[in-house]
């Protein structure tokens, strides 16, 4: 049996769309997501004085320097290299990291030291006092306190300003996991960058079902 050209031009107006966009759901609805650990963080640019810097909209890892900036390079290295420069490239990525006022001129050093072998684009950094530091650790809700204003965690921010983690660590006494060890290689190259993934890839799903529902 003859198709004829007016029907196989109506399949690929109308029926054909529909079927993408379906399939498409059922991708989105089928695709394991990272679970938000804590929702609704703080904006990091409610401590931000100069007000260049945002989680709205982006993608952001998130980590605190302390006092003792220098002690604390090694994991801030392993993070450049196992996380960042796999991923700078992302459109809406960033990294941001938060220190205390006063260390500006040993985060200018470490700025220098990344930026020798980095395109630092995708490189935020924000100075703050101590309690509005304090205030935005909090808002995390980890299981773990800042210790002088340090952590060596490394934490993922989505979009919407939730904190994406694991309820399911097999490492972890409760099975959740906040944030991921900057001094652990392994742990970056393990955890954190198949949980980034998964992330920008839900991003990813999300951007092409808008597209999908625009052209229907």
């Amino acid at each position: 049996m003859k198709i004829s050209k007016k029907r196989v031009v109506l399949f690929l107006l109308f029926i054909f769309p529909l079927m993408f966009y379906l399939a498409l759901q059922q991708g989105v609805n089928n695709f394991a997501k990272l679970p938000v650990v804590t929702e609704n963080v703080i904006n990091v640019s409610l401590i931000d004085s100069t007000n260049t810097t945002t989680l709205e909209n982006k993608i952001s890892i998130i980590c605190f320097l302390g006092n003792d900036i220098e002690t604390i390079k090694g994991g801030v290295f392993n993070l450049n290299q196992k996380i960042y420069k796999p991923f700078y490239g992302f459109k809406d990525f960033q990294i941001v990291v938060v220190y205390p006022n006063g260390k500006e001129q040993e985060v200018i050093q470490l700025k220098k030291e990344i930026g020798s072998f980095t395109d630092m684009v995708k490189w935020k950094f924000v100075a703050s006092s101590k309690d509005e530091i304090n205030a935005f650790y909090d808002s995390f809700k980890t299981n773990e306190p800042l210790t002088n204003l340090y952590s060596s965690k490394a934490f993922i921010i989505d979009r919407e300003g939730g904190l994406r983690g694991r309820t399911d660590d097999e490492d972890s006494e409760d099975g959740k996991l906040f944030g991921y060890d900057m001094n652990s290689v392994a742990e970056l190259n393990n955890k954190m960058k198949d949980d980034l993934k998964v992330v920008l890839a839900e991003y990813r799903l999300a951007l092409k079902k808008n597209d999908a529902d625009r052209e229907i």
